[in-house]
């Protein structure tokens, strides 16, 4: 937690102008890090038999069915245990049994996300392989024979060299050069080309005839050649059949591929999403279970190892919805200083402890706006160094190091972001300015009409809002209203609990 220093800059930060100084001590006043309440009562009990569940639960059903407080945001609940005591090895235990269970999870996403490296990859290394058909496919008819030649010249070097095996192939054609005239044959099978122009369209719609018209125009290229042996001619043309309708085959199965190594993507990043969310409540747990550190720190000399002992500290924030601007707000601040007694639980029979001991509730009153307490439970959430979003923001700066490439495929399989709908939100809400501005000629004549008849209208208007003060006139009501609430509530609850508890009261 935030201290000293840190407490003010933060309350600063969240626009709380003044910082409570109370005195906690008899004679001594310091800061406490909470904003400066309008009321504030202090309550110190310490009874040997009294479970202190009683009083929280006392406190908490006096504000929401006696004062009518329905909102009630939790905002710290914290605990620590002696490491000698009972209650710290059953809390260890089970903290072990959550810790084990989240380490499982957090194992999985991590080989998920080096997974999701290696597909991504292999994407990348599809789309560059695609990217050479593609240009040689899409090549003008005008320059069909230079333009891509590097193209074709790469997808036929990997089919010699990968799929007839190269020179280590006697049959291939780089093993048919080595053979007396035959010396000439990879010079002219990397120099000859069919007219492929716009094929793998056809072969989308009739692969069948699409693999006819390879060999047609395989044909023609090959006869178009003068002055070479006919048998070299004879090995030329079975080879570029043979490439030119392994081409045609793998194109179409890289595409395929590629759609379907996407839809694994997507499914891939949705199952790292889904684990990063069942992730999530066995960390919420590991954080609440553990042992605070700001109970356990050496300033804090409540809490002996030997000793048989407990710290709790929760703090509720207890809202009346009026329906207003400005509501009364109560915050129940408990310190507990307990001995834990582990009895056993009739289901399952296991041990759960019973605190029993002394605590420190304080309550503080304001009044303040739907800001104002946002602003207050974020600064709070700000104090805290929170697991969860660690585990979160370092899946997305992995996710950002993959680059743009992942978004795009993501996109590509249906993933939608955030980001995204924001840009779409804001594309709508331009295409409505747009409609206004074509609509203004005619709102210009309507708020000409206005302006005549303004005049006449002006009494009514200020009788009907009350003039140009009346919100600040209804807000400066609402607190004063707001304030008296809260002073009645605030202070019955405080004197009921001494009252039902059979402590002096006046």
């Amino acid at each position: 937690m935030a201290e000293g220093k840190e407490k003010t800059s933060l309350l600063n930060e969240w626009k709380f102008k003044k910082e409570e100084v109370a005195e906690l001590v008899s004679g001594v006043t310091e800061k406490t890090g909470f904003p400066q309440p309008l009321h504030f009562y202090r309550l110190v009990v310490e009874a040997i038999n009294l479970p202190i569940e009683e009083a929280y639960f006392w406190t908490i059903d006096e504000l929401k069915y006696g004062w009518s407080y329905n909102k009630l945001h939790k905002i710290t609940d914290i605990n620590a245990a002696s490491e000698g005591s009972a209650f710290f090895g059953v809390s260890e235990q089970r903290l072990g049994a959550q810790q084990d269970k989240a380490a499982q999870f957090l194992r999985g996403i991590s080989e998920m996300l080096k997974a999701l490296f290696q597909i991504v990859r292999e994407l990348r290394i599809i789309d560059e392989r695609l990217g050479y058909y593609e240009h040689t496919f899409n090549r003008s008819r005008e320059r069909k024979d230079e333009e891509a030649s590097g193209s074709e010249i790469t997808l036929k070097g990997i089919w010699v060299d990968q799929v007839e095996g190269g020179v280590k192939n006697a049959a291939s054609v780089y093993g048919l050069a080595q053979t007396v005239g035959f010396t000439v044959l990879p010079d002219l099978f990397f120099r000859v080309r069919a007219n492929d122009i716009g094929l793998h369209k056809e072969a989308e719609k009739n692969f069948d005839a699409a693999t006819n018209k390879v060999v047609d125009t395989v044909d023609a290229a090959v006869d178009s050649l003068k002055g070479f042996n006919e048998k070299v001619k004879e090995v030329l043309n079975r080879k570029l059949t043979q490439y030119y309708m392994w081409k045609l085959r793998t194109y179409r199965e890289l595409r395929t591929r590629r759609k379907f190594t996407i839809k694994y993507l997507r499914q891939h990043y949705d199952t790292i999403k889904l684990y990063t969310g069942w992730v999530k409540p066995y960390l919420r747990n590991i954080l609440r279970l553990g042992m605070a550190e700001k109970l356990v720190r050496s300033d804090v000399a409540d809490l002996i190892t030997a000793f048989e002992g407990a710290l709790v500290e929760i703090e509720v924030l207890a809202i009346k919805e009026t329906g207003r601007k400005y509501k009364p707000c109560i915050l129940v601040h408990m310190y507990y200083r307990t001995r834990p007694a582990l009895s056993y639980v009739q289901e399952g029979y296991q041990r759960g402890p019973m605190h029993t001991g002394k605590f420190d509730m304080k309550l503080r009153g304001y009044v303040w706006s739907d800001d104002q307490i946002s602003n207050y439970i974020n600064m709070k959430e700000a104090e805290d160094m929170h697991l969860l979003g660690t585990v979160s923001e370092s899946i997305k700066e992995s996710m950002d190091a993959m680059g743009s490439e992942l978004k795009e495929y993501l996109k590509e399989g249906g993933e939608q972001f955030e980001e995204d709908k924001k840009e779409e939100e804001k594309k709508k809400s331009q295409a409505a300015e747009a409609v206004k501005g074509a609509a203004e000629p005619f709102i210009g004549v309507f708020s000409g009409v206005k302006e005549i008849v303004a005049p006449f209208t002006h009494g009514i208007r200020l009788r009907k809002k009350g003039g140009a003060k009346g919100d600040d006139v209804k807000d400066e009501l609402n607190i004063e209203s707001a304030r008296a609430d809260l002073k009645r509530s605030i202070y019955q609850t405080y004197k009921n609990y001494k009252k039902m508890h059979g402590m002096m009261t006046w």
